[in-house]
């Protein structure tokens, strides 16, 4: 490994997922995969035309950073399993992200932000329409992110921002339901994350909502956290390093089955990344 790490970054924990490639603290490329196509059809294809992009072969990745929840059972399960499957075949190291964390970590020390139920235009247009917040809006110190756990819970976690600027978390996650989560934040706490539009309809003045393009975690942002955590010493094991999920699936719950894991058997049975990048990376 050389003086600068070189980062591949994959986070599939909504719907349209994104990957990313950070060779030390310069970001490279940023891409969004195809939002006509689930992960599992569209990572492999994605990563190749990332790798194209930057002019990295495989081998070329120091370290694979991947975004493990809360989140999707779905969706987690394959970035997990093609990170593992990557970092395996070229001898990379691995490193997973917390899902909240990588939110909170593409929030910038200045964010524009709106009150959401004043907001100009877009897709929130038509409820209560009033003046916007714009660039010169304070910085955000204490964030709260959550995501969709489904039957009207979320997964919340919040944060303060250090002299660093960076966000430091000030409790573990917690599941719980949406309306007890929005009722327990102070006034003035920003809240961000993808289950807010879902609730549109119940957020409270008192809270300061960030602008829609940050709901969402970002591969970029993955990547960046992933060069601070790994800076400071943190490693994974390809073989222990498995996705949080939000809650047990319905099976799981039905079987009272534990928390699903990617094993050795997984990686085994996703031979298709390999193939790929073996296709389109001869020589």
């Amino acid at each position: 490994m050389g003086s600068t790490v070189r980062i591949l970054a994959l986070e599939t924990t909504e719907r349209i997922g994104g990957i990313a490639a950070l060779d030390g603290d310069k970001l490279l490329a940023d891409l969004d995969l195809n939002p006509d196509q689930r992960a599992a059809q569209s990572l492999a294809p994605g990563l190749c035309k990332l790798l194209q992009r930057v002019g990295w072969q495989p081998a070329d990745v120091d370290l694979v950073a991947v975004s493990v929840g809360p989140g999707s059972f779905t969706g987690l399960r394959i970035g997990v399993t093609v990170a593992k499957t990557f970092a395996y075949a070229v001898g990379a190291e691995v490193l997973a992200v917390d899902t909240l964390e990588a939110i909170a970590a593409g929030v910038a020390e200045k964010r524009t932000t709106f009150n959401f139920f004043e907001a100009p235009s877009g897709p929130f247009r038509q409820i209560k329409p009033g003046p916007f917040f714009g660039p010169e809006s304070l910085p955000v110190v204490s964030l709260s992110v959550a995501i969709d756990a489904q039957r009207g819970d979320v997964v919340a976690e919040s944060f303060q921002r250090g002299d660093d600027g960076w966000f430091v978390s000030t409790a573990d996650p917690a599941l719980i339901d949406a309306d007890a989560w929005l009722a327990s934040l102070a006034p003035g706490t920003a809240v961000s994350g993808p289950v807010l539009r879902k609730l549109s309809d119940r957020l409270p003045n008192h809270l300061t909502v960030l602008a829609p393009q940050y709901w969402p975690p970002k591969a970029a942002a993955v990547a960046r956290l992933a060069r601070r955590l790994h800076a400071a010493g943190h490693r994974d094991d390809l073989w222990g390093l498995v996705p949080r999920y939000s809650r047990r699936s319905a099976a799981e719950e039905k079987d009272a089955w534990g928390q699903a894991v990617v094993s050795r058997c997984d990686i085994m049975q996703h031979p298709f990344v390999i193939v790929a990048f073996s296709r389109d990376f001869k020589g």
